[in-house]
């Protein structure tokens, strides 16, 4: 029995904690259509913050000047992350120094990863990295988790020096936003059908359903 081709672009910035979440529930449900679907999964960049400086900012100083988060409102939705990110096995490690970075040059390596098929490697990595090794995304950092997951590091340096990818970046930014997508996660099904946000399983399931031969 043939397994159905289905094509998924996923809209996602690597400091989105929802992102990670909504990622690992459609994860999770692929796991239980393995033998009916062949997937391609294609990430595209958007950055939340993308006039953050690169020394980053205090998380909860930026979540409350851009959202009016309180300190209270921070370490409950903190607790509330991590409660949901082991639910699909991963591990939110959320420290009072912790912040928000700009991710442009992530997403050069990312655009960069597709040409080796290993965008979900590396974004899986990324998001490891900023929310349970407390890394930043200093250049040297960057290579290294580039390298971790079988890309060239002497590649990714020269793309990181170079801002190869910068400007494919921004028009695929800019393409996004021209549809009207200012959120994420942004889940598309064969270009067809968008799910916003870190859906259940059950609704990932009810798509993916609709897809079957």
């Amino acid at each position: 029995m043939s397994k159905t081709q289905i094509n998924i672009d996923i809209i996602s910035d690597v400091v989105c904690p929802w992102c990670v979440i909504g990622y690992g529930r459609l994860k999770a449900t692929l796991a239980n259509f393995d033998t009916k679907f062949d997937v391609s999964i294609i990430w595209h960049p958007f950055e939340l913050n993308p006039s953050m400086p690169k020394e980053g900012e205090n998380l909860r100083q930026h979540l409350s000047k851009k959202y009016g988060t309180t300190l209270g409102g921070s370490i409950r939705a903190r607790a509330m992350l991590t409660e949901e990110g082991k639910k699909v096995g991963f591990r939110f490690n959320y420290f009072d120094e912790m912040k928000m970075l700009n991710t442009h040059q992530c997403h050069q390596l990312l655009h960069w990863a597709k040409e080796s098929n290993l965008q979900n490697q590396l974004a899986e990595a990324l998001f490891e990295h900023f929310f349970s090794n407390k890394g930043e995304f200093t250049g040297s950092e960057l290579v290294t988790v580039a390298e971790k997951v079988g890309l060239n590091a002497d590649q990714a340096m020269y793309i990181l020096a170079n801002n190869t990818y910068s400007e494919e970046v921004k028009l695929i930014e800019d393409h996004w936003q021209q549809r009207g997508i200012h959120s994420v996660p942004l889940f598309i099904f064969n270009g067809e059908q968008a799910l916003s946000g870190a859906q259940e399983m059950e609704t990932f399931e009810r798509v993916l359903n609709q897809y079957l031969k």
